[in-house]
């Protein structure tokens, strides 16, 4: 039950935060070599009908711990969630609107694969409710993206986007740097490129190695820390050029046009994930806890019908949670104000004044009595940046 207004409660939460809603769809059509989500290739017919299924079941479940609270966004990631029917998705936020109150202006976002679009595709998911598609280009050179495994080449990248940009109210188009054998020239290539088709949003990554990939297990000549850090540097001048603000650490966006679901993630709100391995953050009167699904989608699919689609639940304790909230505020390159730490946490501010005294010390934070932000150089070093709030 959510607190009453004006009390306070035992985590010292006086309201709860906003709410946002994830779903996971955790198929694709080839696995990239770079990717360490939860994500599965499609070697066989995959499912929809019983997933779909699954996910209701899973928000039935989880209704009582959300109870009257609205939503107000809703993104559908993977994997590939294009690998969908229209018909699937449209089924699936029928039954989020009857179980959940729904803001009437709700962001709904589907990440797309330029490899899997199609055109009544997009109709369908338009008339469905989608109004925001997240794109995954990340390069507009066939070369590049023969590297990086992707199923796209060029020309469908460019016809992928533009049909988004004809269907949808709001598009995003995720771009990556630092790839194997890249050079500056073609970094800011794609840069040129992707400002030119002029989407409401961009986001820039740089190419990492994480563990348990093909990439981390026989690593790709990338280029070097100086040159990576170079054109961050020149990619961010660009965007900058053709009127995007860099407002998080590798998002951008024009004026107003911000992503609203990933905001929240930013600012400590509240967010439920349904399907298969999914995470959520949820605040009550007494605690902040998190939850996690199964996994594995035979497992999820099993799991989520007996009414146990989660797998794992914990309360994060009072001494991580100054930590958890910074590593996500800081990642806005505008920082937060100050009352948001207790309004999200429950705790005073005080409690981290060493911390910032000395991140302030280390030019890496910017703070007065109503605001803090990560100044240029602790955007550059965010991690140097986090570990000081992990004393």
């Amino acid at each position: 039950m959510a607190p009453v207004a004006g009390e306070v409660t035992a985590s010292g939460l006086q309201h709860s935060p906003p709410l946002s809603l994830y779903i996971h769809i955790p198929w694709c059509v080839r696995k990239c070599p770079y990717c360490d989500f939860n994500s599965h290739e499609s070697r066989t017919e995959i499912p929809e009908a019983a997933y779909v299924d699954a996910l209701i079941a899973d928000l039935e479940q989880s209704v009582p711990r959300i109870w009257g609270r609205k939503v107000h966004s809703i993104f559908f990631g993977g994997g590939t969630p294009s690998i969908f029917s229209d018909e699937a998705i449209d089924r699936i936020l029928s039954n989020v609107r009857a179980l959940v109150p729904l803001a009437h202006n709700a962001e709904i976002t589907l990440e797309a694969n330029p490899g899997t679009v199609d055109a009544a595709y997009f109709k369908g998911y338009r008339a469905a409710g989608i109004n925001r598609l997240s794109l995954g280009i990340q390069s507009f050179n066939s070369d590049y993206l023969g590297k990086l495994g992707r199923i796209h080449d060029e020309q469908q990248a460019i016809a992928a986007a533009e049909l988004a940009l004809q269907t949808f109210d709001a598009v995003n188009l995720d771009v990556m740097y630092a790839l194997p054998g890249q050079t500056m020239q073609d970094a800011l290539a794609d840069a040129y490129r992707a400002c030119s088709l002029q989407p409401a949003h961009l986001s820039f990554y740089h190419l990492t190695l994480e563990p348990n990939t093909p990439f981390h297990r026989t690593p790709p000549a990338l280029p070097d820390d100086d040159t990576s850090a170079a054109m961050q540097e020149a990619i961010e001048e660009v965007l900058a050029g053709h009127g995007y603000q860099h407002y998080e650490t590798s998002a951008f966006a024009q004026p107003g046009k911000q992503c609203r679901h990933n905001q929240n993630y930013w600012l400590f709100g509240d967010y439920l994930g349904i399907g298969a391995g999914a995470h959520s953050k949820l605040s009550f009167h007494d605690r902040i806890t998190r939850e996690s699904r199964h996994k594995h989608p035979k497992r999820y699919l099993e799991h989520a019908a007996r009414g146990q689609a989660v797998e794992n639940t914990w309360t994060i304790s009072t001494d991580e949670l100054p930590f958890e909230f910074m590593m996500n505020a800081l990642r806005l390159t505008g920082g937060f104000d100050t009352d948001l730490f207790q309004a999200r946490t429950g705790l005073p501010l005080n409690i981290i004044n060493r911390q910032l005294e000395l991140a302030v010390d280390k030019g890496l934070l910017a703070v007065t009595p109503t605001h803090i932000a990560p100044t240029i150089l602790g955007q550059r070093f965010l991690n140097e940046l986090l570990q000081l709030f992990l004393d």
